[in-house]
């Protein structure tokens, strides 16, 4: 499926182990549909990886985003497709992240900044994360994020929407952006968010 896509959702499965995402087309009604991919991350991994499978089963990878190097504040993430030729990369931009989280995100013939939409969401999450009772507790904030060229046209939104698990609908005006690259960004802004 490396058609393009505009439009698609995430939405984060709860278990204890591993973190999973599916990534599911959307119907004509905004609803989520058709499985695209699911996403496996392992928790506390010293070198972060992702999948994207194909279905439950796991058997087949469809693409990936890896860390080029450990532990890093400000490490790059390489998007691979199943024979691992890459696809896009994206990184956090640590120092302007303090106050709103920043990403870079690059794909072929792309290049775009995205950033959290609302500056007073972003300090109110961040407080939420630094009360010592709370940090425990997934915060109540629905945040979004804008992926922006260098002539302000939008490529990405992620848009956290009201739910009892994490779920983000994704757009990728004129289709842009592959939509693997678009997938892989938004669950990484899930998954890496706190780091």
């Amino acid at each position: 499926m490396n058609q393009p896509i505009e439009q698609f959702s995430i939405t984060q499965k709860i278990t204890l182990m591993v973190n999973r995402y599916e990534v599911r087309a959307v119907d004509g009604n905004g609803k989520p549909g058709e499985l695209m991919a699911l996403a496996q991350q392992k928790r506390a991994a010293f070198k972060e990886e992702v999948r994207f499978f194909s279905d439950e089963s796991k058997k087949t990878v469809l693409f990936s985003f890896k860390a080029r190097q450990r532990l890093d504040l400000g490490a790059t993430y390489d998007v691979l497709d199943a024979q691992g030729n890459p696809l896009g990369s994206f990184r956090k931009s640590f120092g302007a992240s303090l106050l709103r989280s920043t990403w870079h995100l690059d794909g072929p013939g792309i290049e775009a900044i995205g950033s959290e939409r609302s500056q007073g969401v972003a300090i109110a999450r961040r407080i939420w994360e630094m009360v010592p009772f709370l940090d425990a507790i997934p915060a109540p904030f629905l945040f979004h994020f804008d992926f922006r060229d260098p002539s302000g046209q939008i490529v990405l939104t992620s848009e956290r929407r009201a739910s009892l698990r994490d779920r983000y609908d994704v757009s990728v005006p004129g289709a842009r952006l592959d939509w693997r690259v678009a997938a892989a960004m938004a669950v990484a802004l899930d998954a890496l968010q706190s780091r």
